[in-house]
């Protein structure tokens, strides 16, 4: 998928959704797994005309870097095709002077490349459920030239995690998050109104004990309730 036609269609996020505040003053490319992660980081950028690259794969994203100097990238280890690891040893091969922030939504890194140069910045999916911010103090690390590595990557330990019961609407609201549905795509989906999709969505928030949708379908995967 490359969704990078479409930036300028995207709505801005709530204000607890917006998780990257940092300010990058060059072009920007998003490789993420899914619709869902893709569109939710599109839409943490205030301004999405930074954004010259938003696809799920990695053949397209190297298509991208391949025509411009970028200054950062973030991207996931998993993709809908191609593996975030090698996307991001290939992009650094084409941009040595590129940025990279790896989400690892296996919360681990491959042995082999645990020490790899071109890996600056990694932060475990279990963080992400944990803390709103882990991302945009990896963005900050790499903008300053250190490198980051999330907290449980630091210690080898993963935080405990605690999965609640949910209704069978709170799981059909789930899914349609994971499947990257705004409120009102989601109120067609379930024939509500606009106002009680975005209440669904709140309770079901509240359900998991987390603070915003990325939270909320990270841990739905980590919980084994949802899949990307």
């Amino acid at each position: 998928m490359d969704l990078t036609p479409y930036l300028e269609t995207l709505q801005g996020s709530n204000l607890d959704e917006v998780l990257l505040s940092v300010a990058v003053s060059g072009k920007v490319a998003l490789a993420m797994k899914g619709r869902f992660f893709l569109r939710c980081l599109c839409e943490s950028f205030r301004e999405t005309e930074m954004i010259g690259c938003a696809v799920t794969d990695e053949k397209s994203c190297l298509s991208y870097l391949g025509q411009e100097p970028y200054e950062l990238l973030i991207c996931t280890d998993f993709l809908e095709s191609g593996s975030g690891f090698d996307l991001a040893k290939k992009a650094k091969a084409l941009q040595p002077q590129l940025k990279v922030v790896m989400l690892a939504l296996g919360d681990a890194i491959p042995v082999e490349h645990a020490e790899a140069p071109w890996l600056e910045a990694v932060v475990a999916e279990a963080d992400f459920i944990e803390d709103q911010k882990p991302l945009e103090a990896a963005v900050l690390a790499v903008m300053g030239n250190h490198s980051y590595r999330s907290p449980s990557l630091r210690s080898g330990q993963l935080p405990y995690l605690s999965c609640p019961r949910l209704t069978p609407r709170e799981y059909e609201v789930l899914d349609l998050l994971a499947s990257g549905l705004t409120d009102r795509e989601i109120s067609e989906q379930l024939v509500v109104s606009e106002e009680t999709a975005r209440t669904y969505t709140k309770r079901l928030l509240k359900t998991l004990e987390v603070n915003n949708r990325v939270q909320a379908v990270l841990k739905g995967m980590r919980c084994g309730m949802v899949k990307i």
